[in-house]
């Protein structure tokens, strides 16, 4: 399995290695991993370009200081913060029409299975008016993880977010852009790993969903910081 480590040295460089998983496991029938923090910003989904309020949310968004972009897959809008992980799955498929719900239940497991290795017992759900409702959310004392999966004719694409530590200056960023966005929010709805009783060190929580999401495959490790 090819296992990417890191970022790279831009946000646009950093979502292009990640669009990239995808396309790679179509041609090359090779699944991959990536477990990582992001650089700072703010994503929205394609739902909250269509809102009336978007243009004051990425105003909201830049003036606390994450940048505000577009992702492709997910529902409503994700903020990560410095510490806040990100994980990608990328898997070969031969038909597109079928094992959605098996890859979203997988990697589910799979997360849980590693925040049950750092001492945080999470269960599949979330609380009412969560960041990114969806449902394959892992929580423990507030939603921890939100978990998204893009589709092609050739391969699948599970990702998702699990915040770490700071929960505090998510909620300040999400209350206004959703308040922008006019999408119901609960700032008490947003947990942590280190709120539940797991490490605030976001190394040891990539390294532990690392381990899962790889299980027992071979791993062919490349560092994202030597892409251009």
């Amino acid at each position: 399995m090819r296992v990417v480590r890191g970022r790279a040295g831009s946000l646009e460089a950093d979502r292009r290695l990640t669009r990239e998983l995808l396309d790679r496991a179509g041609e090359t029938r090779e699944p991959a991993v990536r477990v990582w923090t992001p650089h700072r910003q703010l994503a929205f989904g394609r739902r909250d370009a269509n809102e009336p309020g978007y243009g004051e949310a990425r105003r909201i968004a830049e003036e606390r200081g994450f940048e505000p972009v577009e992702r492709s897959v997910g529902g409503r809008a994700v903020a990560y913060a410095g510490s806040t992980l990100a994980f990608a799955r990328a898997v070969p498929i031969e038909d597109a029409r079928t094992g959605l719900d098996e890859r979203y239940d997988e990697a589910a497991d799979r997360v849980r299975e590693a925040l049950a290795d750092l001492g945080v017992a999470a269960e599949r759900g979330e609380p009412p008016n969560s960041f990114c409702p969806g449902a394959h959310s892992l929580s423990s004392d507030g939603k921890i993880v939100g978990i998204a999966q893009r589709v092609t004719n050739r391969a699948a694409l599970v990702s998702g977010v699990v915040i770490v530590a700071d929960r505090g200056e998510i909620r300040g960023v999400l209350s206004p852009v959703y308040d922008a966005l006019s999408i119901p929010f609960d700032p008490d709805s947003v947990g942590s790993v280190a709120r539940a009783g797991g490490p605030d060190d976001p190394v040891r929580v990539v390294r532990a969903i690392e381990e899962r999401l790889v299980g027992d495959a071979s791993r062919e490790i490349e560092r994202a910081d030597r892409k251009p």
